[in-house]
């Protein structure tokens, strides 16, 4: 499977935090699978690292790099996709990450009951 990370999960996973569903751990680190971490999710950290609304303990690329993720990159169909969504969730990095599922066909990682109202796979819990 490839795997999008919503960003709490990263953030869940980066501190081993213990609300990350054991579903989640062992998607993430099943060598079978890709996990994938949205530039729209580094953007979204870093504002709120910025804002003081968060705090992090390291250069959070050079983590992503570490833990053996890949960034996925926003292209310009991404950005269009997004913008088209409806209105269901008002976040725009979570309509952007939904976009980006959308068009490169991954699963997202979250616990966000608001991606249920679009057309995107979500990684369950059971």
């Amino acid at each position: 499977m490839r795997l999008l990370l919503d960003t709490h999960v990263l953030l869940w996973w980066l501190r081993d935090d213990r609300r990350l569903p054991a579903r989640f751990s062992a998607a993430i680190t099943d060598p079978v699978n890709e996990v994938l971490v949205s530039a729209a999710t580094i953007w979204e950290t870093s504002s709120k690292i910025a804002l003081g609304k968060l705090e992090t303990s390291g250069d959070l690329v050079e983590e992503i790099d570490a833990n053996g993720f890949t960034e996925l990159p926003i292209t310009a169909r991404h950005a269009q996709r997004a913008g088209a969504l409806p209105r269901h969730h008002d976040d725009p990095f979570d309509r952007l990450l939904i976009a980006q599922a959308q068009l490169d066909s991954l699963r997202l990682v979250t616990l966000d009951a608001g991606f249920r109202a679009y057309d995107v796979q979500l990684l369950r819990l059971a």
